[in-house]
């Protein structure tokens, strides 16, 4: 059975000229992931609370929005009275029962606080094994902070978004998922997922992985580049291996 001939295009011939001319003896199997990344327009990104790795920030969020694990509608209560947060304040904890609220830059222990005041709170009506629950909210989102400068004369409530993964606060799910890119994806270039050992791969990407690195393919590359004497150049010493 004939096998489909590769076609580098002049796009692709441009990129791999690039490639090529910065290593001074590149090696066939790299350079040929190299191909493949830019082929296929694949950007893979390490998922660092799995500690796998998938094809690309998109097709991960995709799949994560669609198994409700980015985000979570919530409620909090703000409530003022004694000022917790000022226009200074970074990090925030928050009763969600009360809406008692403690900032990073005004109290001096803010974790030991909010779990003084949880536990004790006359609101907190949830309990595990008859002690009252220990649970609270933290924000770094400055929109979530804002809402606790505000002056408000009664208790309002307000639905804001928790991440999935770390469990914080934020006020839009677009400032979810800005966290989320920022903090709990990493990127790896194609060339290192084969050989890294400390990720696991996604599976229908090492599937992917798998039908194109086999030696059919990997031939059939070099036939196509050995068609640029520009390329050849570079790359005379896989020829001379084959």
């Amino acid at each position: 059975m004939e096998t489909t001939k590769i076609v580098i295009t002049p796009a692709l011939k441009k990129v791999l000229h690039t490639y090529l001319s910065r290593h001074k003896r590149p090696d066939l199997l790299t350079t040929y992931l190299f191909y493949l990344e830019n082929k296929f327009d694949i950007r893979p990104v390490v998922f660092m609370k799995e500690k796998r790795i998938y094809r690309g920030k998109e097709e991960l969020i995709k799949q994560l929005e669609k198994e409700g694990r980015i985000w979570r509608e919530t409620e909090i209560k703000i409530q003022h009275g004694t000022k917790g947060v000022n226009d200074k304040t970074k990090k925030i904890y928050i009763c969600p029962f009360s809406g008692k609220v403690f900032g990073d830059n005004t109290h001096a222990n803010p974790l030991d606080a909010i779990y003084d005041w949880v536990s004790k709170c006359p609101e907190n009506t949830e309990r595990i094994g008859g002690l009252p629950v220990k649970k609270f909210y933290v924000s770094e989102d400055p929109d979530v902070i804002k809402n606790y400068i505000k002056e408000t004369k009664e208790p309002i409530r307000k639905k804001v978004y928790s991440s999935a993964v770390t469990g914080k606060l934020f006020n839009s799910k677009e400032n979810v998922l800005e966290d989320f890119k920022k903090n709990q994806l990493k990127p790896i270039s194609l060339v290192d997922v084969p050989t890294q050992n400390r990720f696991q791969i996604e599976d229908s990407f090492m599937e992917f992985i798998q039908s194109q690195i086999d030696e059919s393919n990997i031939t059939r590359f070099v036939e196509a580049v050995g068609e640029f004497d520009d390329l050849m150049k570079f790359t005379e010493h896989w020829f001379e291996e084959e």
